[in-house]
């Protein structure tokens, strides 16, 4: 049975260490935690058994299901660090893991859960911590969790749908490409050797298509190269604040994705709004949020615009007509909503709305790919097979 060498913190904040025989980790940490002690690093013969630092791999998915699950123990009378402990151990995502229990010991040392959460940004972000403020500071966190939890269901949802609408024409295009590869390297030079050794005359098209193709199998690393380092320039540039105004404006403005996009960030916008404003966070603080978190630098822009305009003492509906960035729809329910009262209400119906209108027009938007793919296939191969024929077709007249 290995032997494993473990440090460990006790729950009056004492560390300790010492050695155990165990069959594996989990079998160690259960021990530990028997003895009401929490494991921070565990090694075997000298090799790190401690996952990597925190920072990543938490998907959105595992989130929400934490989420869900921790309103609903909440909500049942468990005291938090309880549920923080049971989630941790059932978790099967050892990263979020780690999180869970580190947030975990710190509720323990006398953090509050808010400030745990953010020790762990690329985990909670800005609007998980302070809704989760709000629900501490109101006396109603297993409330402001199940709004939380429905937020990120609908905001997978609506991901989910996305990714899978384009799973199709991203397939057949990368297939496509690949074929034309495989036929400009493989195939055109043989009918090229078969023309230069009978002394065909050969037609414009097929000279195109052998002149492509010796140019793919001479200098193939090269393009390779350029679409390689035009890929990264445009993620360099994105990063920069001009350069992701720009690819975001474009965007958003183009013919055929442009309209998805836009309903996609009214939908995100309308949500996370609602969901801050009905869980007690000022508005101004959930313009800030919502900016941040809306992955658009066209509508953050209008979004910071309106925060300023009600910091003035103005409406929503004023800044975000104005910005021509929100239907006309859009902005007048969110007047009728800050009239009567009901704002994060409205904009809980607007959500709903585009989220639906997302799904419709990601509908549409295969309808049209689909088409538009099929004829890129068929000018594409079809055009290399008849170029490649045309010389055998003069070449049997010829014979005859």
């Amino acid at each position: 049975m290995p032997q494993f060498e473990w440090k460990g913190r006790k729950r009056t904040g004492e560390m300790v260490d010492g050695q155990m025989a165990a069959d594996n980790k989990d079998a160690v940490v259960a021990a530990l935690r028997r003895q009401q002690i929490v494991a921070v690093k565990i090694k075997e013969k000298g090799k790190e058994l401690a996952l990597p630092k925190i920072g990543g791999g938490v998907g959105t998915k595992d989130l929400a299901i934490f989420t869900r699950q921790f309103s609903v123990m909440i909500d049942a009378g468990l005291p938090v660090v309880q549920c923080l402990e049971i989630l941790g151990t059932q978790q099967l995502n050892k990263t979020f893991q780690r999180v869970l229990f580190e947030v975990r010991e710190d509720v323990e040392a006398g953090s509050s859960l808010n400030e745990a959460f953010k020790k762990h940004p690329r985990v909670f972000d800005n609007l998980y911590c302070n809704l989760v403020a709000a629900g501490e500071a109101g006396g109603i966190l297993d409330t402001i969790l199940q709004r939380l939890a429905i937020y990120i269901e609908k905001n997978v949802k609506l991901k989910a749908a996305v990714k899978s609408a384009m799973v199709y024409p991203v397939v057949v295009v990368t297939v496509a490409v690949l074929v034309v590869i495989v036929i400009m390297w493989k195939v055109v030079p043989t009918f090229a050797s078969l023309f230069a050794g009978v002394g065909a005359k050969l037609p414009l098209p097929t000279l195109i298509v052998i002149g492509i193709s010796n140019f793919l199998g001479r200098w193939a690393w090269l393009c390779f190269i350029v679409i390689f380092a035009i890929g990264t320039a445009i993620r360099l540039y994105y990063r920069t604040e001009n350069g992701r105004y720009l690819i975001d404006k474009l965007l958003i403005n183009s013919p055929v994705f442009g309209p998805v996009l836009r309903k996609i960030a009214v939908a995100r916008f309308c949500r996370t709004l609602a969901t801050l404003v009905s869980s007690g966070v000022p508005i101004l603080e959930g313009l800030d949020i919502t900016a941040r978190t809306s992955g658009n630098a066209i509508i953050e822009e209008a979004i910071l615009k309106t925060r300023k305009s009600v910091e003035e003492g103005k409406t929503l509906t004023e800044p975000l007509a104005a910005s021509g960035v929100f239907p006309g729809m859009v902005t007048q329910m969110i007047s009728v909503g800050e009239s009567t009262g009901a704002l994060d209400a409205m904009l809980s119906k607007i959500a709903d709305f585009y989220e639906d209108e997302v799904d419709e027009a990601v509908a549409n938007l295969m309808s049209l790919l689909e088409p538009l793919i099929i004829v890129f296939l068929g000018v594409t191969v079809g055009g290399i097979v008849v170029a490649m024929y045309l010389p055998l077709f003069t070449l049997i007249q010829q014979i005859q």
